[in-house]
């Protein structure tokens, strides 16, 4: 009966993967149609001090705030960025940015159209990539 089985699957063809070739290929063409349209400006700090008249999206505030990372583990570490303390606090928050992303993505509106709703993001996403517990000063 395995022999019959055995000799059954020597005899097979194999087929063509047409689907995994199409769905390959297809993600290749999106990869780099991705890498080759523009990219958005990066934004400034100026952009978000009028957001009652020109609001923002969440996703290009929370970039800006992720750009602030040394500067919060500075102020954190209370050492300047040539030391040790402060590179191993901004690997660590680095690391943390897409588990913090997904919250504040989660826990926001997608439109920040207010300071005290950009103070919040802030003060929420400040806390994920630098957790400070137990700090006192």
């Amino acid at each position: 009966m395995i022999g019959d089985l055995i000799h059954r699957i020597e005899k097979a063809p194999m087929k063509f993967p047409k689907v995994t070739v199409v769905l390959v290929s297809a993600a290749l063409l999106f990869v780099l149609w991705d890498q080759t349209r523009e990219q958005p400006d990066p934004i400034d700090a100026s952009r978000l001090t009028n957001l009652r008249a020109n609001p923002v999206e969440l996703s290009a505030a929370v970039d800006w705030i992720f750009t602030q990372i040394p500067d919060f583990c500075s102020d954190a570490t209370g050492e300047g960025s040539e030391t040790k303390a402060h590179a191993d606090c901004v690997k660590k928050a680095e690391a943390r940015t897409s588990t913090c992303r997904r919250m504040l993505y989660d826990r926001f509106p997608t439109v920040v159209a207010s300071e005290a709703v950009f103070r919040d993001v802030s003060l929420t996403a400040m806390e994920c990539v630098v957790p400070r517990s137990g700090l006192v000063e």
